[in-house]
């Protein structure tokens, strides 16, 4: 009986956790270890601060459909791995392993700007608990509205979300007839708008200045943040920027017991992998999703990161779930899908509008990509919420 050990209860982790199990069958232990016991859709945290949805309309508890599949559940928190001996330590057990796959995710690095930490009027989204918060932040700024900074931060790699959160807020500006009162500025580290962390894609850019023109947004690309002070932005170049209300995405690092796990990972605490999936030096151990090491393939004024939520998230967990099957099963040869060649499939939330972003692969060279507004209507992305949160309450994460 070979014993696999997952390690995250998010997208990857709960993918990874369910196709190893499905394939392996019974005769084979799969345990997934996450310090979470619910699964929560991060893509539609955005909504959050908006009222617009609630933390609890988009989780669903972890354990039921675990136990329904067979793989066991530990609500715990992994302090560190010891590679060496096969053993993943929390702070009351240790559990070995044949197999072990890190689908852990991220921890928010806040040292790289000071003042990026969540403050009296700086807000993120990147967890339930900061959408709440921004949401509190919001209910305060309708009645005092002033000037907003949104964006990200240099060394940033979830550009879409914040993109994202931007029309939302000055589509939620427009409901709550404060719009006027409200001078919006999108802060970015990307060469150009569109970039995404995937070197842009045809029409992009055009299709953002668009919006920008549209919507009344002033827009500073190339953008690096000196400080955050409580009531203005200061850049590297000199500019200040007055504001009442910022949500800025923060760069992320690893998980922290990764750092703590020798040579685990690298100095930012993400997983070194080929493109099957594997560590570099350790062969019975995988990651997927936000855990892999990606460089980015492109350069850059300012450094920021690729994106490696949602489907990329997936696919990964597919792949190393699939490989660690086939090495339970004695075959050596291993499936590949390279970070960079997986397919962009993403819908952005234009606030009541929508685009819809397609390519045949994440990274250049790619033989089709396309972005198609649709300024009508914004059913995509709630479509892709119920067909998620659906298929991950009935444990069918075969699917696509």
């Amino acid at each position: 009986m070979a014993k696999v050990v997952v390690i995250g209860g998010s997208f990857a982790g709960l993918t990874g956790a369910l196709e190893a199990k499905r394939k392996l069958g019974p005769g084979h232990k799969v345990t997934l270890i996450s310090k979470t016991e619910d699964f929560v859709y991060i893509p539609s945290l955005i909504w959050v601060p908006f009222g617009w949805r609630e933390v609890k309309d988009i989780s669903i508890p972890i354990r039921p459909i675990l136990e329904k599949a067979g793989v066991e559940f530990a609500l715990e928190e992994v302090t560190r791995v010891a590679p060496e001996e096969n053993k993943v330590i929390t702070g009351d057990n240790e559990y070995d392993y044949d197999y072990l796959l890190v689908a852990s995710g991220v921890s928010v690095r806040y040292d790289l700007v000071k003042g990026l930490a969540e403050g009296e009027h700086n807000y993120s989204v990147c967890t339930p608990q900061h959408a709440e918060h921004a949401r509190d932040g919001w209910e305060e700024f309708v009645k005092d509205p002033g000037p907003v900074v949104i964006g990200a931060s240099q060394g940033a790699s979830c550009m879409g979300a914040a993109y994202e959160f931007l029309f939302n807020f000055e589509y939620a500006c427009r409901k709550a007839g404060i719009r006027d009162k409200v001078e919006i500025t999108w802060v970015t580290p990307e060469p150009f708008l569109g970039h995404f962390g995937i070197d842009g894609m045809t029409g992009g850019e055009a299709m953002l200045k668009a919006f920008m023109k549209t919507f009344k947004i002033n827009f500073i690309t190339n953008s690096e943040i000196e400080e955050i002070r409580e009531d203005r932005f200061v850049l590297k170049d000199g500019r200040e920027l007055p504001y009442r209300y910022s949500m800025i995405v923060p760069p992320f690092n690893g998980a922290r017991f990764v750092k703590e796990s020798g040579d685990l990972g690298d100095e930012k605490g993400f997983i070194p992998t080929d493109d099957s999936y594997r560590h570099t030096k350790y062969d019975n151990i995988f990651a997927a999703g936000l855990a892999v090491a990606f460089a980015p393939p492109w350069t850059a004024p300012i450094a920021f990161g690729v994106p490696k939520t949602g489907f990329p998230s997936e696919v990964s967990a597919k792949v190393a779930a699939k490989n660690i099957v086939k090495l339970v099963n004695g075959e050596t040869e291993l499936d590949e899908k390279p970070m960079g060649k997986i397919p962009g499939l993403c819908v952005m939330d234009a606030g009541h509008k929508e685009v819809l972003i397609l390519s045949n692969h994440l990274i250049k060279p790619r033989q089709f990509a396309i972005m198609l507004p649709n300024p009508l209507i914004n059913v995509g992305k709630r479509f892709l919420e119920k067909y998620f949160l659906w298929k991950t309450r009935t444990g069918k994460a075969n699917l696509l």
